[in-house]
């Protein structure tokens, strides 16, 4: 009996997570790493070192597996279609994961779908984004179309007097995207999953709550949502896999604007697990882990129910204390039905090392299950059990 080989491209956090899931199904993980201190390495049998922008080291990873997939969106599109053309089965395909790589391409294909945009515009020199700020209005939100992530790449201009700020991205980077400072109450996410074949999969939609641009809090299900709201974002979502041919786990984030428009407009996509899905590890049927190798691998997708009422994810940053594993026994004491999910990475302040799941028992409300996640990564991040009240939602754009 044969199990297929799954290559995943990048040795980050989210290559390690589907470790576990591979396991469990039984197939082969392969990991394409940056080096070997990548936090995946410890994760799989087979990690070779190489360089994803080089097609040649591509091409050599590419022949040992039968399908490939991806822990980050940065790999050229142009490397990818060489291997596509050569036969190697890719998922997501280079066309789909084009729209997670360049932000002016994703909001194109939102505008030629219909869908709820911010006003935008792509823009190349100081005089043009000038223009846009005397027709949207300011503050406005600049954003490099490659490679921003958890609040990197963004910049918000409030007056006029502040696009000298821009000139530097400009001469580094060409054309840039400005977009409209949106109004919104809260972000949300839509997960979902879908497969070569066309069966598609959607978690609940979850409230995601940003600090200084980064993920802190996610909240499964989002709380105080119409439900004929949830399904219209639902069915956004699954369109926007449809559409844009996706397979595997995709996030599509949300800003939620009441009274606008139809009471939400997109803010990015990203075609892989994402942490706005890391809560369904364990508050869900079928974890954004395990269903992304199912999808990419060619199996029925797995049932994404809930397992409890109020699941919450709160991610660990880097903080004071260095070694996290001294921390355990206090943070697993006073939470113990927590339950922790640590990368494998050194201690840099800021940076993402792990998250917890809470998941609600009976009585629980949303407060207290949020409560209990924040006190057991407060107590690892800190190595002492510090109040830390939950964050609330930041009007800042990530």
């Amino acid at each position: 009996m044969s199990f297929p080989i799954i290559g995943v491209v990048g040795g980050g956090q989210l290559a390690r997570m589907m470790a576990p899931a591979a396991v469990e199904l039984g197939l082969e993980l392969t990991v394409l790493a940056e080096s070997e201190q990548a936090c995946a390495v410890a994760a799989v049998r087979s990690a070779p070192v190489g360089d994803y922008r080089d097609l040649d080291t591509l091409r050599e990873f590419a022949r040992g597996v039968d399908v490939l997939t991806f822990d980050h969106e940065h790999v050229p599109v142009e490397h990818l279609l060489a291997l596509q053309a050569e036969g190697v089965s890719i998922h997501p395909g280079p066309a789909a994961l084009l729209h997670a790589q360049d932000k002016l391409v994703m909001r194109s294909a939102v505008e030629r779908l219909g869908l709820p945009n911010p006003l935008w515009a792509e823009v190349s020199t100081e005089a043009d984004l000038l223009a846009f700020g005397e027709r949207a209005g300011w503050p406005l939100v600049l954003k490099t179309p490659r490679g921003g992530y958890d609040g990197k790449g963004v910049m918000i201009l409030r007056t006029p007097a502040e696009l000298p700020q821009a000139a530097a991205w400009f001469q580094s980077m060409g054309s840039l995207l400005a977009e409209a400072l949106v109004p919104y109450t809260r972000e949300l996410s839509a997960m979902v999953a879908r497969s070569a074949s066309g069966e598609v999969r959607a978690w609940p939609l979850v409230e995601s709550i940003q600090v200084d641009g980064v993920c802190d809090e996610v909240i499964a299900p989002a709380p105080d949502l119409d439900p004929e709201q949830v399904l219209l974002i639902q069915q956004t979502a699954i369109r926007l896999a449809t559409e844009l041919d996706v397979t595997g786990a995709m996030a599509v984030e949300l800003f939620e604007t009441p009274g606008i428009g139809i009471g939400f407009v997109i803010n990015e996509l990203a075609m892989r697990p994402h942490n706005s899905g890391h809560w369904s590890m364990d508050g869900s049927l079928t974890g954004q882990f395990e269903q992304h190798l199912r999808a990419v691998a060619g199996l029925p997708l797995g049932g994404t129910t809930p397992v409890a009422k109020v699941t919450v994810m709160k991610n660990i940053l880097g903080g004071r204390n260095e070694d996290l594993y001294s921390a355990y026994p206090a943070a697993l004491a006073a939470e113990p039905g927590v339950k922790v999910h640590h990368y494998g990475k050194s201690v840099r302040p800021g940076r993402k090392i792990g998250h917890v799941n809470a998941l609600s028992a009976e009585g629980d409300d949303a407060a207290s299950v949020r409560r209990r996640a924040s006190r057991a990564a407060s107590i690892l991040r800190d190595g002492a059990d510090v109040p830390n009240e939950p964050q609330t939602t930041t009007q800042e754009p990530s």
